[in-house]
């Protein structure tokens, strides 16, 4: 029996190996992946059959599903309505701009009034404020919904207004609001709320779907107001537990023509996830007037996007930055090219400023973040410890481009969830967000070259073991 698995755990690490080198894009993440299966019999083949392998060259992509999906366009009348903008005086602009609409078929557009929301109170009360003006629908997107005091707000506010007349539409991500299956998603059901996941998680598509995450956080009202950003339903960001305490997030309010096209994001994923053939997407877009003079554009990316639109948005800001680069994410684990990046402006002389929180909800994540910080210090990057607990997504390039979403910079986000950032070309916003990152930096602890490096044996191994797990955080 034991010279029989022995055998099959030889095949099975062949065939994986052979498709990690076949396949294979990265050599360092294909190295990763070849470790993993040596360290971990027969589980490290499963996790690579699971999370690692090349769905794009396999049905899951090829199916009519996706390629609906990759056909679905905004239409021609809204985008003629959108007042662009063009940036033929600041090339760092105009080239970021540009690669944005090639990947993402949006443009910068102005005439928009944006609110900043820094943490999970603002965010609800604004968000709850809006709903309840609601007349027509209530479009709703997130990747957690999770049972307590606020899913149980939605669900009466819902209740109340779908009685006015207004239609609701939920969509939910089959993971990560994985407890919202049964009785909790019935209650929505009955007050007549449309309500579906995205990929649900069933057996026959188990293995093509498991490690793709609709990771994105949107809410639009009469597409006239729309909120996106980092925060998701959950009590934990109005109430103090687990350890963390009352978590921190970024959100963001909109009003004006940037409403159309995160609406069109939420819409083409309403379309993907209900199947309804005879869904009329133009009915619920509508031509916007000017509400305030910020300049915006929304940048969506998936695992079926041509492109890593999230990964490339986020490098080409940092190739952009002449003086300053600001990032605050607890998930900082991003792949090769983006620490590569990063070195290299902070070697031509930008001041280069991770925030990331000192505790973590992963410690996995934890160590394999730590693991990177010797390099990026080393080269004369600025880390800092905050003492709170922040799920924002946030780079903040020299004074005038911030970008604030739900993509963390890491692998998943760039390469296997679907993302939608928002990013402001708006010197008073960033100037704002600049002054609240640099006050959280002198109330955080600094992480100091020549005392990290003489971290304990301990952490130094598990950092470098977590590291090797980089694919799968």
């Amino acid at each position: 029996m034991k010279t029989a698995l022995y055998y099959i755990h030889i095949l099975l690490s062949l065939w994986a190996i052979g498709a990690i080198i076949y396949h294979g894009r990265r050599p360092s993440r294909s190295l990763g992946w070849v470790l993993i299966i040596a360290v971990l019999p027969f589980l490290g083949v499963v996790l690579y059959y699971l999370f690692g392998m090349n769905r794009r060259k396999f049905k899951f992509f090829n199916s009519k599903e996706f390629d609906k999906r990759k056909r679905f366009g905004r239409p021609q009348s809204i985008a003629e309505q959108s007042p662009k903008m063009e940036f033929d005086r600041d090339i760092r602009k105009k080239r970021l701009a540009k690669l944005i609409t090639a990947n993402c078929d949006t443009h910068p557009v102005s005439g928009n009034h944006i609110e900043v929301l820094h943490d999970g109170g603002e965010t609800f009360n604004a968000l709850f404020k809006a709903m309840e003006q609601a007349e027509r629908f209530i479009h709703l997107q997130y990747y957690i919904l999770e049972q307590g005091d606020l899913l149980d707000k939605m669900l009466e506010l819902f209740e109340r207004k779908i009685k006015e007349g207004v239609e609701v539409r939920i969509l939910y991500d089959s993971l990560g609001s994985y407890h919202l299956r049964g009785r909790p998603k019935k209650q929505f059901q009955d007050i007549g709320v449309d309500i579906h996941p995205i990929m649900p998680i069933r057996l026959n598509n188990l293995l093509f779907s498991l490690n793709f995450r609709n990771h994105r956080k949107i809410v639009v009202i009469d597409n006239k107001v729309a909120f996106t950003g980092g925060v998701n339903v959950s009590d934990k960001y109005i109430k103090y537990g687990d350890g963390l305490g009352k978590w921190k997030d970024t959100h963001l309010k909109m009003e004006g023509p940037i409403v159309n096209d995160i609406h069109l994001v939420f819409l083409k994923d309403y379309f993907f996830a209900s199947r309804n053939e005879t869904f009329e997407v133009k009915a619920y877009l509508s031509e916007q007037p000017e509400q305030g003079k910020v300049v915006a554009q929304v940048v969506s990316g998936g695992p079926d996007s041509d492109q890593p639109a999230i990964m490339q948005q986020y490098i080409s800001m940092m190739n952009q930055a002449q003086t300053s680069i600001h990032i605050a994410n607890p998930y900082f684990l991003p792949g090769e090219a983006f620490l590569q990046t990063l070195k290299m402006v902070a070697l031509e002389g930008v001041e280069v400023n991770l925030l990331i929180p000192k505790k973590s909800d992963s410690m996995a994540a934890k160590y394999a973040m730590f693991s990177q910080f010797e390099e990026l210090l080393g080269v004369g990057a600025n880390i800092y410890l905050r003492k709170d607990f922040s799920h924002s997504k946030i780079l903040i390039v020299d004074d005038d481009l911030v970008s604030i979403g739900s993509g963390n910079f890491d692998i998943r986000s760039f390469e296997l969830n679907y993302e939608a950032n928002v990013l402001l070309y708006d010197e008073t916003i960033t100037s704002n967000m600049k002054s609240e990152y640099l006050d959280i930096c002198e109330k955080a602890e600094k992480v100091s070259l020549e005392t990290f490096k003489n971290r304990s044996f301990g952490q130094k191994f598990l950092e470098g073991l977590f590291r090797f797990f980089k694919p799968l955080l």
